[in-house]
């Protein structure tokens, strides 16, 4: 996990962790459903009923203590259910193309494996084997007013907590003159890149007007057409503006839909202490729908902000590509 903290020197933003994660390789075919087909459970059976494939995991979630279930051509289509802790990797395949299974009522992260972290714990610059900076000013394509660095201290750093070995990143706007311009601030962007997974980002934000941070996701490549933007996509995980720092806004742009057309899939919720305390931005992306949350330790995916499912060809789903990660604070912009 990222964290990610921002200070007020002047103008700033602080992360903690960002973690990455993706899903675990087996034989079972998931495809990001809670139920899969040719598979079953073993053991645990609760009851079992006469009814269609289709509506066996209903069944399930309607029957108290029900937490899986197995479907089988029996007696003309029976639902096995089943009670007991449980997740997906307890599923075993079977030869019958006709069997299904699945889990209901909780969200299951058994499936999930680390695959990139950076935890920032030291003090100094950011490691470079991990990150990248995107340099200059011009305002960026949106009338932004700083200029990002390239790798220094006083923009982007690394630092422990007092008297900790858990450490965080501090992205730091200031005010001062750079290359034409009156503010200095930090963008990375990962070297790792990444085609659907987790991604999960510990942030405690800033509050001020004129501030703009943002954690996202932009393709390696230009694959469709010949625009790069917005035709192969971009994922807001969290954007905050500085006249409203309690509005967090998640947002998805592709070809079709985007700020340009007026018409960008996007939603906003309301975090009370999203400048007070260190939250949890969680991605969930997968092969036919995207989904992105704020919550904390307790529970990550306390609220679910926004929700985007594949439809149409790449001019509305460009989100099947290797993409990075972006972590930065602008100034001024629209």
């Amino acid at each position: 996990m990222i964290n990610i903290l921002s200070t007020w020197t002047l103008l700033g933003f602080i992360a903690v962790n960002i973690l990455f994660l993706d899903r675990v390789k087996c034989i079972i075919n998931w495809n990001g459903n809670n139920w899969a087909m040719s598979c079953d459970f073993r053991g645990n059976d609760l009851s079992n009923i006469r009814t269609s494939g289709e509506l066996c995991g209903e069944k399930c979630a309607q029957t108290q203590q029900c937490t899986h279930f197995t479907w089988t051509q029996y007696n003309g289509g029976t639902c096995w259910m089943k009670s007991g802790t449980i997740s997906k990797s307890d599923a075993f395949p079977t030869n019958d193309p006709t069997t299904m299974c699945g889990v209901v009522g909780v969200r299951d992260d058994t499936e999930w494996v680390r695959v990139w972290e950076d935890n920032f714990n030291w003090n100094g610059g950011v490691d470079p084997n991990k990150w990248d900076f995107d340099v200059g000013g011009n305002g960026w394509g949106n009338g932004e007013q700083q200029y990002y660095t390239n790798n220094r201290l006083e923009n982007a750093r690394c630092e422990l907590f007092p008297s900790s070995t858990n450490g965080r990143l501090i992205v730091e706007a200031r005010r001062e003159n750079m290359a034409n311009s009156q503010f200095t601030s930090a963008r990375l962007k990962s070297k790792g890149k990444w085609t659907y997974g987790r991604l999960q980002i510990r942030a405690k934000l800033p509050d001020g007007r004129g501030l703009w941070p943002a954690l996202w996701m932009l393709p390696e490549k230009q694959t469709y057409s010949n625009t790069y933007w917005p035709d192969n996509g971009e994922i807001d995980l969290m954007e905050q503006v500085g006249y409203d720092p309690l509005s967090i806004h998640a947002t998805v742009h592709t070809q079709a839909y985007n700020h340009m057309r007026g018409n960008q899939p996007t939603n906003t919720v309301t975090v009370n202490d999203a400048v007070s305390n260190f939250k949890i931005y969680t991605l969930d992306w997968n092969v036919d729908k995207i989904e992105m949350f704020v919550g904390d330790d307790a529970n990550p995916f306390a609220k679910s902000i926004l929700v985007w499912k594949k439809e149409g060809d790449w001019t509305q789903w460009p989100f099947d590509k290797p993409f990075f990660v972006l972590i930065n604070i602008a100034v001024g912009g629209s």
